[in-house]
């Protein structure tokens, strides 16, 4: 593939390549950009302006902002609030944009310096523009639209947009995708903005042993709950990103835990999707078998909103046509009183090595669902439990999975600068550019990729995957719901990732609880395992499609118990802008 210096890069890790690359990319978007986009940009943060735009069509653009109206704050609104405030002219979505801009430049970079943020869509404000003016003229599309929302490093953009696809690697900078991923598509098709590209732990956790938040592009993210915390992985700028309002909503990906553990961690709704309902048609893979796209968002809510939209099939991803023919608008299943006469099992035997504070906010919430009229069966078996603690079968299905679906990845796309053609390029690139990937003394590793590099599809590879079918459908998650005729299993979220992993089954995952403020801060190595005020989850489970379901009983345990307001981030990792220093302005 062609050799050449990669483009227009906005590179987090590596602040002195930032301004060089930032102004070759301004230089090419001011070249081809519209006056009359770039006048309406202007506009709608707040100054008026008459414009012809057709014979005998005028139109009167200037926003009356009410100064006394009480703007939502951005730490915690939601997608309705902010719908609302721009269907009442209250802000537009280029006051959005520039807002969460702002917060993000505030935390980012500086301040408490958490590496959410890979890199922003230098294209975001005139999209924003655009659909300003498609609101006043035409209305909206839909909830979505206007909306920013952020997108794991590993979810495919359009090239032209400005933005690149790495999974927080520099051997895939400025590399072109023929297209935008499927889920990134139906976001734009429902007028979503996509805001920017959220740090991850490299090649989604899967280049060897290195501390979940690090990409070479990115640097090392940390939670805003508990200083130099770990965020968890992999999709952990999206969940640090949504925690804290830099964007109204995140996506993220799941092989196995990526998405419920940055939720878990950072106090969001996570709603990991059946592997199927959602595309990964560009989605920078490790497994076909394993990996889903899914919803990081503050409410149950916003989620259900958003994977209303990203939800269908796709004909380059034929796993998505093993799901229903109708895709459910998830939003009609949000029933405060879904738990009654729910039947949900705990599978108590996962709680053993689960620390004590968590044991104990895990059975009061058990308390709060027989009160919402749930029936709790406790405990419940998983027939495979042993054998599911022992096995290896997960571990060689990623391997060789990772091996064959990154390498198809690569083939896919247009163009690579760095020459890198498949995994064993991938590991020569990280050798040859050791000082910016392999970062000694906790980001220097790579074993995964050796491994995974050394395999073959074989028959212990097919055996591995009808063992996993066997632990957890078949003697797993399947057999505990019909054992007991339960609508769903719940656990701790720290324990729940894995019986769904092996099989592509879904998970909804809530704010349960935060540890004591007495916590001590465990070392930073160099992130924390936990400290004061670390939050923690409780995830409903169930077999193949049913998020309907688990939705509802997440809602309604969400609407009894509203967690997540319980505690905020700590204050310097809180982003001071908002509405009010934006419209206007």
């Amino acid at each position: 593939m062609k050799k050449t210096t990669p483009a227009e890069p906005q590179v987090a890790a590596h602040p002195e390549l930032d301004s060089k690359m930032r102004s070759r990319g301004l230089s090419l978007r001011l070249a081809v950009a519209s006056l009359i986009t770039f006048v309406l940009a202007l506009v709608w943060v707040g100054y008026g302006f008459d414009v012809d735009i057709a014979p005998g069509l005028h139109l009167n653009l200037r926003v009356d902002v009410d100064k006394t109206s009480k703007f939502p704050d951005l730490y915690e609104a939601s997608i309705t609030e902010l719908q609302d405030g721009m269907e009442k002219g209250l802000f537009t979505s280029v006051d959005l944009v520039k807002a969460y801009f702002a917060r993000i430049d505030e935390v980012n970079l500086k301040g408490p310096v958490l590496r959410t943020v890979i890199e922003m869509n230098p294209s975001a404000l005139q999209q924003a523009a655009d659909l300003d003016l498609e609101r006043k003229t035409k209305g909206a599309r839909g909830p979505l639209h206007g909306i920013p929302i952020l997108l794991k490093d590993n979810i495919a953009t359009m090239a032209s947009e400005g933005m690149n696809t790495t999974a927080g690697s520099f051997a895939l900078l400025g590399s072109i995708v023929p297209r935008d991923a499927h889920v990134a598509a139906k976001l734009r098709a429902a007028g979503a903005i996509l805001l920017g590209k959220a740090n991850l732990s490299e090649w989604a956790n899967f280049r060897g042993n290195v501390p979940s938040g690090f990409s070479g592009r990115g640097g090392q993210a940390s939670s805003p709950y508990v200083p130099l915390g770990d965020p968890c992985g992999s999709s952990s700028g999206s969940g640090i990103g949504g925690a804290i309002g830099l964007a109204a909503a995140t996506l993220g990906s799941e092989t196995d835990g990526s998405i419920v553990c940055p939720s878990n961690f950072n106090n969001l709704v996570g709603i990991k999707p059946t592997v199927g309902l959602t595309s990964r048609a560009g989605v920078i893979p490790i497994s076909e078998h394993q990996d889903t796209v899914g919803p990081m968002c503050r409410s149950v809510t916003d989620a259900a909103m958003v994977l209303s939209v990203i939800a269908g099939r796709d004909p380059r991803d034929n796993f998505t046509l093993a799901q229903p023919p109708i895709v459910p608008d998830y939003t009609k299943a949000l029933d405060k009183n879904a738990l009654k006469g729910a039947r949900l099992g705990v599978l108590r035997q996962f709680l053993a090595n689960v620390d004590p504070v968590i044991v104990a906010a895990f059975n009061s919430s058990l308390v709060t669902m027989k009160k919402l009229g749930a029936t709790i069966v406790d405990p419940v078996d998983f027939p495979s439990f042993e054998e599911l603690q022992a096995s290896n079968n997960e571990t060689i299905v990623l391997n060789v999975d990772f091996k064959v679906d990154v390498n198809s990845y690569i083939a896919e796309l247009v163009e690579v600068p760095t020459g890198v053609e498949n995994l064993a390029g991938l590991i020569q690139f990280n050798t040859d550019h050791a000082n910016e990937e392999l970062i000694p003394p906790f980001w220097d590793d790579q074993s995964q990729f050796i491994t995974s590099e050394s395999t073959t599809v074989n028959q212990t590879f097919f055996d591995a995957l009808a063992a996993d079918r066997d632990l957890g459908a078949t003697r797993g998650i399947d057999a505990a719901l019909a054992a007991h005729r339960l609508d769903a299993l719940i656990l701790p979220t720290d324990v729940s990732s894995t019986p769904a992993a092996i099989v592509g089954y879904p998970i909804v995952t809530v704010p349960l609880g935060f540890f004591p403020p007495d916590t001590p801060l465990a070392p930073a190595e160099p992130t924390r395992e936990g400290g004061p005020n670390r939050p923690f989850g409780l995830s409903f489970l169930g077999t193949a499609f049913s998020e309907f379901g688990l939705v509802g009983m997440a809602f309604a345990y969400e609407q009894a118990t509203h967690t997540r307001l319980a505690v905020r981030a700590f204050p310097a990792a809180v982003p001071k802008t908002q509405l009010v220093d934006v419209v206007g302005r």
